[in-house]
């Protein structure tokens, strides 16, 4: 692998695109440090110490590559456009429209289009709604003293962030393009990495104590996550699959022998744990716009949702993440079509008819892998709450905290995007090289 990353730097067209990506990294970290007009600081400052606020900050934080804790002109990171992206991949096999354009020629790109259009919708919705969140969070007032109320300070805030988070996606779209490696990714990946250092000093400097207890749990969860996503991330079902024969003269060719349909034992990657960690803290933000008192239900709604903790949040993230994987798969392996495509080829399944057989063939075969990776995606979901469990048993009398969780320096979707980001880019420098007759990273 040395020896392939000295390759990789001496060519001087991918030492070009490892340059420039790591330049349009460096330009959107210095973005995330631009804050937004009419901030008020104290009460960012409120919301960002507020334990009920911890999981809704967490997920944005994630997402905006650490923006939102200076709530700077990217804190929408690149939410919006995901959340766009994954709109219309569960419409297009709905809408029949939809259908007819994407399997026209140049009809993905305009699918695309259509996902740049409903972003900018989807980013004025979430300014708004998040000004609004953090501005219930906030014990020192609202975030931006006269948002909603002075119109021309209102447009100009929710323009500005509009304006971030599209630049943010231009700037994901230039790495893909001229760099290496999906930029959208890259950029939730640094933003990760970015903050990784401060999270791990403060596990460590927090409680002298532990500081032992807490790098070897750190350690072990990091390599143990890790071999198990990389494992289950590469883990495939492969369907044989045969091609009938084709004359051309007096001769028969036998096409397509020992190809195979590679089925994922993940086919989603981590975007069921992202839709688990945005959908989960509504329900603390809707008990808290009740002003709940102690004792009452909706006060510990709030707090388990809020802070993260208990049987209650745990379980309902653990169920949430197991049927949006389910969920999801169906609609990624539906898009496919596969039956279709292998029919129109000429191909078949062995001992399986073509057609509607294959069809159900293939979903069957889908759900029954996808059972695992789901159970899996639920597990790492819940991990820090599994260690907060196994801090309990050993440290009975010190309070549950982020920063007594090992498991928070990188939560479950982190990892996964790190993973995921590293052999991606990976594999992409290995085509790279393998072009130019050099042996790759994954040999």
């Amino acid at each position: 692998m040395i020896q392939a990353l000295r390759n990789a730097i001496r060519l001087p067209d991918v030492r070009n695109k490892l340059l420039f990506t790591f330049f349009i990294l460096v330009v959107y970290q210095f973005a995330t440090h631009i804050p937004v007009i009419g901030v008020d600081r104290d009460a960012l400052s409120s919301v960002l110490n507020n334990e009920l606020a911890g999981g809704f900050v967490g997920v944005l934080n994630l997402l905006s590559g650490g923006a939102v804790v200076n709530f700077s002109v990217l804190a929408l990171g690149v939410y919006p456009y995901i959340t766009a992206s994954i709109i219309f991949q569960l419409l297009v096999p709905i809408v029949p429209a939809l259908e007819a354009i994407q399997r026209e020629p140049g009809g993905q790109e305009k699918i695309q289009r259509y996902t740049y259009y409903l972003t900018i919708p989807m980013a004025v919705l979430n300014a708004i709604g998040q000004i609004a969140i953090f501005s219930t969070f906030s014990d020192q007032g609202a975030i931006i003293p006269g948002f909603g109320q002075d119109w021309l300070l209102t447009i100009s805030v929710v323009t500005t962030m509009v304006a971030g988070s599209m630049f943010a996606v231009w700037l994901g779209e230039l790495i893909t393009e001229q760099g290496i490696g999906n930029g959208i990714s890259i950029i939730i990946f640094a933003g990760i990495v970015a903050i990784a250092p401060l999270n791990l000093f403060n596990l460590l400097a927090g409680n002298p104590d532990r500081l032992v207890y807490n790098l070897v749990m750190f350690l072990l969860i990091m390599i143990i996550s890790v071999v198990a996503i990389i494992y289950i991330q590469e883990g495939v079902r492969r369907v044989p699959v045969q091609y009938g024969k084709r004359v051309r003269g007096n001769k028969q060719y036998q096409m397509g022998r020992g190809q195979f349909i590679p089925l994922r034992v993940n086919p989603v990657g981590m975007i069921p744990l992202i839709f688990a960690q945005a959908i989960i803290v509504f329900p603390a933000v809707i008990a808290g716009l009740f002003n709940p008192q102690p004792g009452q239900f909706g006060y510990d709604v709030q707090l388990a949702f809020g802070n993260q903790q208990g049987l209650l949040y745990w379980g309902t993230f653990f169920l949430m993440t197991v049927g949006f994987t389910f969920f999801y798969a169906d609609v990624m392996v539906g898009n496919y079509r596969l039956a279709e495509t292998l029919q129109r080829n000429g191909g078949f399944i062995p001992g399986i008819r073509p057609g509607k057989k294959t069809e159900e063939y293939i979903i069957k075969t889908t759900r029954r892998i996808t059972f695992v990776g789901a159970l899996f995606l639920g597990i790492i979901a819940i991990v820090p709450g599994l260690v907060d469990f196994i801090n309990q048993l050993i440290f009975p009398l010190d309070a549950v905290s982020a920063q007594n969780n090992p498991a928070l320096v990188l939560s479950g979707a982190g990892l996964i995007i790190v993973v995921g980001v590293v052999i991606d880019t990976l594999r992409q420098l290995e085509a790279q090289l393998v072009m130019r007759n050099y042996e790759g990273f994954m040999r």
